[in-house]
């Protein structure tokens, strides 16, 4: 393709796949059972070393076969072509899609909580009998949709745009944060109350809430093939993404605790509103909730963005797929696009997707597991290649994700069994597909990148 996205445009992508609702809404829920400041930032912490073992171990195989993809393309390579396409076909099924159903739903809620009673009377007398959040989250994909399947080089600088309002937003926040700190609300001291925290079990369970917000530290390889110099901007974008979400978690979780009471948002979801209204006023709320929609809108651009370049490259292998990986005059897998836009459009009105997602995450953990898994495989199968990228810290990195993966995996299956194992089942039906669609072509191995 001659229409490529810059290295900034990759690590926005990054950004915006990471910041959503989860930093917002999660933190009630962790003080519930950890009343240390200590421990909890420790959760974010950890959280984001997980989130950044993962980046620096995926920019090596980024780097190392440059096509977009993601799990799809690196699976199929690195081990098998069936276990390649089941994570493509989850990821064209549920992946991209439902989160962006999810996201737009959460979007139209704090959009209308920030509009107020007026917008919504005003709109009832217009359309009377109209669900509003409904329809405010289908215009949202809608309008995302088709500025991604008409325009790359626009798709990219509105993507861009949105980032830099999001980051500015959450810097602007943790500045006014830290200016109306109030002393004494909650201990960062490493006493007996932080240890007894960091041993109870309720903080191996918070570490869900914290590992969910930090997703999408990966999503700079779903657009490798269309990254310019890759073997530079690749590693750029994962890294410098995923290190920056991680700075601003860590200080936006700091003044969420020294601005309100634990005993005030434990239990509470609004986490977000609560702040606001310390900081701000009566009409904090109001404000936080059209800060919140502003995040959430850079998060559904950059899934429309990353989703369709799985499904094109499926579609440039198989068959039956093929018309996914059509593109326009302006190099854009249009079809795909608009696929995935109307997926999500149903999963917004049947109200489906929650049970997709739940269905599908103990497999989604279990791909990011196997591609770090297979980096290491590939080093030891051919330790001589010359890459202008290499894991740093290897192999202390990779091990130190897969052990926090193997950690999520088999809490997983030992406390939520029928979703994980239904997750799997629904991955496991796509390999009828997978024998029935012939090969369009040879695998598409890309040659190793040397020096």
């Amino acid at each position: 393709m001659k229409t490529k996205f810059s290295g900034w445009t990759a690590a926005a992508l990054v950004v915006a796949n990471m910041v959503g609702t989860g930093v917002f809404t999660s933190l009630g829920f962790q003080v519930v059972s950890l009343s240390s400041g200590l421990a909890v930032i420790l959760l974010w912490v950890l959280g984001g070393v997980l989130a950044l073992t993962g980046a620096l171990t995926y920019a090596e195989a980024a780097v190392r076969w440059p096509r977009c993809g993601g799990e799809y393309h690196l699976l199929s390579t690195m081990f098998n072509r069936p276990l390649g396409f089941l994570a493509g076909w989850v990821s064209i099924l549920v992946t991209f899609a439902a989160p962006v159903a999810a996201s737009a739903m959460a979007f139209a809620a704090y959009f209308q909580r920030a509009a107020g009673e007026s917008f919504q009377t005003l709109i009832a007398s217009w359309l009377p009998g109209l669900n509003i959040t409904k329809s405010l989250a289908v215009a949202a994909v809608l309008i995302f949709t088709l500025i991604h399947a008409l325009n790359k080089v626009l798709g990219g600088r509105v993507q861009l745009i949105f980032t830099l309002i999001d980051i500015s937003v959450i810097a602007f926040l943790i500045f006014v944060g830290l200016r109306h700190a109030q002393p004494g609300l909650v201990s960062f001291a490493l006493d007996d109350r932080a240890i007894k925290d960091i041993l109870n079990p309720a903080f191996a369970i918070s570490m869900y809430f914290v590992t969910y917000s930090y997703s999408g530290w990966n999503a700079a390889i779903y657009i490798a093939g269309e990254v310019k110099k890759p073997e530079k901007n690749l590693p750029f974008s994962l890294i410098t993404g995923t290190s920056l979400v991680i700075i601003l978690y860590v200080l936006l979780n700091y003044v969420f605790l020294k601005n309100i009471p634990i005993s005030v948002m434990a239990g509470k979801v609004e986490v977000g509103h609560l702040f606001g209204s310390a900081i701000f006023g009566p009409q904090g709320g109001a404000i936080m909730s059209a800060v919140i929609s502003l995040l959430l809108l850079a998060s559904i651009s950059s899934m429309i963005i990353a989703g369709p370049r799985v499904s094109m490259t499926v579609g440039e292998d198989y068959h039956y797929f093929r018309w996914l990986s059509r593109l326009n005059s302006r190099e854009v897998p249009y079809l795909a696009v608009l696929i995935q836009g109307l997926i999500s459009i149903v999963y917004i009105l049947t109200s489906s997707f929650e049970k997709m997602i739940i269905f599908t995450g103990f497999t989604l953990n279990l791909f990011t597991f196997l591609t770090v898994l297979g980096v290491m495989k590939s080093r030891q199968a051919q330790p001589d290649v010359k890459l202008p990228y290499r894991t740093w810290g290897y192999p202390l990195t990779p091990i130190i994700f897969l052990t926090f993966q193997a950690w999520i995996l088999i809490y997983g299956l030992i406390y939520r069994p029928k979703e994980s194992l239904a997750g799997v089942l629904l991955t496991l039906s796509g390999l009828i597909f997978y024998y029935l669609s012939p090969r369009s072509s040879e695998k598409k191995t890309l040659p190793d990148k040397q020096n």
